[in-house]
């Protein structure tokens, strides 16, 4: 099966807001073996929707529309609809009375015309009741092709693809089988990590394609199989993971969407029972925004201090004027005071500390922009280490950050060895 997936908004268009859904839909379309061949964006226009679904037609199994449902004027893509599919907009009763519930029971305040209008639908579609907001969803086929019309508030969007598209499609279409792994790896570049496995991925099967997802400092490895058997696939992917791991298993740190390292040092930390807090200059905090992302932080966790400026390394973690003076703010003797004065100060077993010129210009200290020194207090010792990660200033607190894990989930393996 194939799909597109068309967002519609003036607002998308001009920057005004990211379009998550997208995303999202694609994501859960994959995991039923529908495959997304195309993401449109398109403006609020009757005459460009109606072309969109004009061109799609007959030529994928699905279009998903997110966007467009409101109540406001604005919002035509009810009526477009209509006119795509030569239909008229009737009352849907059970549409009407959860409207109604929602505004009167839930929000507490009159309803109105707009409001009613909301259960407004083809009288053609088949509704796809919207549990958690006022826009149902719509489906209906032309042809070869079913066109299904979502809200674009991302939660509504989630809860009719989770609960009503997912189950349906299942239910009604049979789909080949896709399946997934990742393999994440820090340390060495995406050039690096091809020439050391260019022989095992020459020898993979035909049905299992490769991809390289690289970001600062770390690069995703996808395996993607298809086909009609699911234990087949399975098997083959798990036997390639085990050879690939031979080869470059200093490097991988864990697997899978969910394996992100954020989440292998969390599991880590747990199991060995220690804590970690973080003192931040030029991460800004986005080290403690990581680890916290991740649902039972609280158990390992403690807490930061973004010391972004000079005179809050000092007066809040105890770094030592007369040591700035002499070495520079970003410098291995001030990282070394910041770990250990978070460490003091949050009372945990493993704290990190970053200084650094994240650029573009150079601050109130004396270092090239771009070096960063990143250290991490363990249970038995200090590592500090300095790094030059040249520009723009995005990269330099990407890298900076992904280095700091890497280190700190380096310690915490071989701790677990021991």
């Amino acid at each position: 099966m194939k799909a597109t997936i068309v967002t519609i908004g003036d607002e998308i268009l001009i920057g005004q807001i990211v379009d998550t859904n997208s995303g999202y839909i694609a994501k859960a379309l994959d995991k039923i073996g529908v495959q997304t061949t195309e993401m449109l964006s398109i403006s609020d226009d009757r005459q460009h929707i109606l072309n969109t679904f004009s061109s799609l037609q007959d030529k994928v199994d699905l279009v998903i529309i997110t966007g467009g449902l409101g109540p406001t004027k604005d919002d035509i893509t009810k009526h477009t609809f209509c006119e795509y599919f030569e239909d008229r907009l009737v009352v849907n009763p059970k549409v009407e009375a959860h409207v109604i519930e929602m505004i009167e029971g839930f929000y507490k305040r009159p309803i109105t015309q707009l409001n009613r209008d909301q259960a407004l639908v083809p009288s053609k579609c088949e509704v796809l009741f919207n549990k958690v907001g006022t826009a149902p969803g719509m489906w209906m086929k032309k042809g070869n092709t079913v066109y299904i019309s979502l809200p674009g508030v991302p939660y509504e969007m989630k809860y009719i693809v989770e609960n009503e598209i997912i189950p349906k499609v299942v239910k009604e279409y049979k789909r080949p089988y896709i399946i997934h792994k990742t393999i994440l790896t820090y340390g060495q570049g995406e050039s690096m990590i091809a020439e050391r496995i260019e022989s095992w991925e020459n020898n993979l099967p035909e049905f299992i394609k490769l991809a390289y997802l690289p970001n600062p400092g770390r690069v995703r490895l996808r395996l993607t199989a298809r086909g009609e058997n699911e234990e087949v696939l399975k098997k083959a992917i798990e036997e390639n993971v085990q050879s690939l791991t031979k080869i470059i298993g200093d490097i991988i740190v864990g697997f899978d969407e969910d394996e992100t390292i954020e989440v292998v040092i969390g599991r880590l930390l747990h199991q060995q029972g220690k804590t970690i807090s973080t003192a931040e200059s030029c991460t800004g905090g986005k080290i403690a925004q990581m680890l916290t992302s991740v649902s039972g932080a609280s158990n390992y966790f403690r807490g930061s201090v973004v010391s972004y400026a000079t005179d809050t390394k000092i007066s809040i973690l105890g770094v030592d004027a007369e040591v700035i003076k002499k070495h520079s703010v970003v410098s291995s003797e001030v990282a070394r005071q910041m770990a250990l004065g978070v460490q003091k100060l949050i009372k945990t077993d493993y704290a990190i500390a970053t200084t650094g010129n994240a650029g573009p210009n150079k601050g109130d200290a004396d270092a090239q922009v771009g070096t960063v020194f990143i250290a991490l207090v363990t249970p038995n010792e200090v590592i500090i280490e300095e790094f030059n990660f040249g520009q723009p200033r995005e990269k330099v607190i990407d890298r900076a950050v992904n280095k700091a894990f890497e280190m700190l989930q380096r310690d915490l393996l071989k701790t677990a060895s021991s």
